[in-house]
């Protein structure tokens, strides 16, 4: 793109001297400004100095030099800019100045005054048919008609982002693994290019790896994972997994809830009805070491034998001799309340000469 021949100019020249170093200099020889990119170290950085005091004036830093954000900090006063990448077939960078927004396209940048149209800012000019910046014009007339309170600041800010984009470039192009060998601005320095590029993948044009997968949880957490698989909150279910130790702790935190009125722990199966047992009494010594059971008492019911067995008919043995008549039997299965509040429909009911006799439907309370 043609450059006003009337307006300020700055030609973007590698220093003779120091290859890594490229200087901002006017028609008549002056230097305005200098940039040297920081080699050596693993992620990118490069530094705008004022030639004459030799102060440093901005920092641009980002993991690397084709990072699609980067942080431009300018010094004396400390103020922190972030540029970005926000192209996707085109190129195109954008950032924020006071209460401006500002976009690079190429060879140009503008200030945007949506929903108006944008506003030309700044121009490059590019050696024919190559993506090399030879050129810059900071175009004061269009500036100024704007409430800019920081003009040198930001005419530091496009100037150096520019470099930025000439360094991403460069990094593109420059062959693996000589960038090492190589100082990144030995040649001539390149012109603004696209990023991404589309044949040359880097790093951050990857996918990102996916995240580890998360170490399986114990104790309460396990707890609580399976009651939430379950879909029951205040009603714990015994089963294998799991420790009496971590059941308890996991019903004792849910009693401490205010919202909590009662729990009920019960049985999956016949052979973890112990299991019940001990988990509501080792639940209520923890209540009790917490003194939480001096100042809330619990109310328990029990019922027990409501789950038929899943073992097929009952089989009757017709030779019993009656020896084993009075024997124990275990419940097939146990389920425990364990409530704040008084519930009269859990209380058991005044046993009758009937209820004596019958062998089937068990149901009572333990305190």
């Amino acid at each position: 793109m043609s450059l006003d021949q009337n307006l300020f100019t700055l030609h973007l020249t590698q220093h003779k001297d120091h290859p890594h170093v490229v200087d901002l200099v006017d028609p008549s020889g002056v230097v305005h400004y200098r940039k040297q990119r920081i080699l050596g170290i693993p992620e990118y950085k490069a530094e705008v100095y004022d030639p004459m005091s030799e102060s440093l004036l901005i920092t641009a830093s980002a993991p690397s030099a084709t990072s699609k954000a980067k942080i431009l900090e300018l010094c004396n006063p400390t103020l922190v800019v972030e540029i970005k990448y926000t192209g996707t077939l085109s190129f195109k960078w954008g950032f924020k100045w006071e209460d401006h927004e500002f976009e690079w396209k190429r060879e140009q940048c503008f200030l945007l005054r949506k929903p108006d149209p944008p506003v030309l800012v700044a121009i490059t000019k590019e050696t024919t048919g190559r993506l090399k910046s030879t050129s810059v014009q900071i175009l004061d007339y269009n500036l100024n008609r704007f409430d800019i309170d920081d003009r040198k600041g930001l005419e530091i800010v496009i100037l150096t982002a520019l470099l930025t984009f000439q360094d991403a470039n460069e990094t593109l192009h420059t062959p693996e693994g000589s960038h090492e060998s190589t100082p990144a601005l030995s040649r001539k320095v390149s012109g603004v290019a696209p990023v991404p590029h589309p044949v040359v993948m880097t790093m951050d044009d990857r996918p990102p790896m996916p995240p580890p997968k998360p170490a399986p949880k114990t104790g309460i957490d396990r707890i609580a994972e399976l009651q939430a698989i379950k879909g029951d909150y205040n009603e714990i279910t015994i089963d294998d997994e799991g420790s009496v130790q971590d059941y308890a702790q996991y019903c004792s935190n849910l009693l401490q809830d205010d919202a909590m009125l009662f729990i009920t722990v019960k049985s999956d199966e016949a052979e973890h009805v112990p299991k019940v047992l001990q988990v509501v009494e080792e639940t209520k010594r923890i209540r009790h070491k917490a003194g939480l059971s001096e100042e809330e008492e619990l109310h328990q019911y029990v019922l027990y034998d409501t789950i038929q067995s899943k073992k097929g008919p009952r089989r009757i043995n017709l030779d019993d001799d009656g020896k084993n008549k009075n024997k124990y039997t275990p419940p097939n299965s146990l389920t425990i309340h364990l409530s704040k509040i008084s519930m009269p429909e859990l209380q058991p009911k005044a046993s009758t000469p009937q209820d004596k006799t019958t062998k089937d439907g068990k149901k009572g309370w333990w305190n």
